[in-house]
């Protein structure tokens, strides 16, 4: 009876083992993650991500050439537009992406119309506006003859360039046009420019302050799906400009539509933020610029 008891036991235990390494096993069997992470709400904010033992993909033929962007980890076809002064429909568009929520690390993606010019150096112009041939056309008049027109008017093509060089006061150029900015809000400044650490500036209020179009433009974005910036609105005003108003309360325009300076189109609020603020950028071609270089100066308190 005793020795039988003990191979039993004996059987009991070795189950268990068995059992328990089993468990360990399926703990620590490793997890493959999607290609996309779902974080969005609407189309164009899904972040891209790569899984933790994604396959070996073939570079995009397209990355890294003039007029590409390529996309990077937690990038946001909203980030792409707004990194690339591009309204992110647009972007759609011209790649034929058959759906905005799946895009992966990796891709390249055409961010200047079809037909635009591109630096051979890899900096991406803004495209040609239709009235710029007229604007190059050789000095004199349209109907002079060119061998004529052409020594006649050498000494005068030297003052020209400077003349329309004279850096205007708060006047920014682009898209064939010229542009003034107006302050977005009434509030004191308590953020400045800060190319790393701060994109734009940060104007104080109080929750429901009036949130106005810095200039005439049209609504790319209106939405809370890119981190950092809560409830966002992007507005293009030209091929060059954009500009960005954050942590709003709540938007009042739609994407498409047509704005006025000086419009009001959110009313400011703490959305992703510590405090109440607006965060305000300007972009020219998807660069951050600092915005006191383009805002009139403001009366001392």
């Amino acid at each position: 009876m005793v020795l039988g008891e003990g191979r039993r036991w004996h059987g009991v235990v070795a189950l268990m083992v068995a059992l328990a390494l089993g468990a360990c096993a399926s703990r620590n069997a490793p997890v493959r993650g999607a290609p996309v992470e779902n974080r969005g709400t609407s189309a164009g904010e899904q972040i891209a991500s790569v899984p933790a033992e994604a396959p070996a993909k073939p570079v995009d033929p397209n990355a890294g050439k003039p007029g590409y962007y390529t996309v990077k980890p937690g990038d946001t076809l909203i980030r792409i537009g707004l990194e690339t002064g591009q309204n992110w429909r647009d972007i759609v568009r011209w790649n034929n992406i058959e759906n905005p929520n799946l895009i992966e690390v990796g891709q390249a993606f055409r961010v200047v119309p079809p037909g635009a010019h591109v630096a051979e150096n890899g900096v991406v112009s803004r495209p040609v506006a239709p009235s710029s041939s007229a604007q190059a056309t050789p000095l004199g008049p349209a109907g002079a003859p060119r061998p004529a027109a052409s020594a006649a008017s050498a000494p005068v093509a030297e003052p020209t360039p400077p003349a329309s060089a004279a850096p205007p006061a708060v006047a920014a150029t682009g898209g064939g046009e010229d542009m003034v900015f107006i302050w977005p809000a009434s509030g004191s400044m308590i953020g400045g420019f800060d190319e790393a650490k701060n994109k734009g500036v940060d104007l104080a209020g109080k929750a429901g302050d009036a949130v106005l179009a810095a200039a005439d433009g049209k609504v790319v974005y209106a939405g809370a799906g890119l981190r950092g910036y809560g409830n966002l609105i992007i507005l293009k005003h030209n091929n060059t400009y954009l500009t960005a108003y954050a942590h709003n309360q709540s938007l009042l325009v739609k994407e498409d539509q047509t704005v006025r300076k000086g419009q009001k189109v959110a009313e400011m609020g703490n959305s992703d933020a510590d405090r109440v603020k607006l965060h305000f950028e300007i972009r020219r071609q998807g660069r951050p610029v600092d915005p006191l270089k383009y805002l009139p100066p403001r009366p001392a308190p």
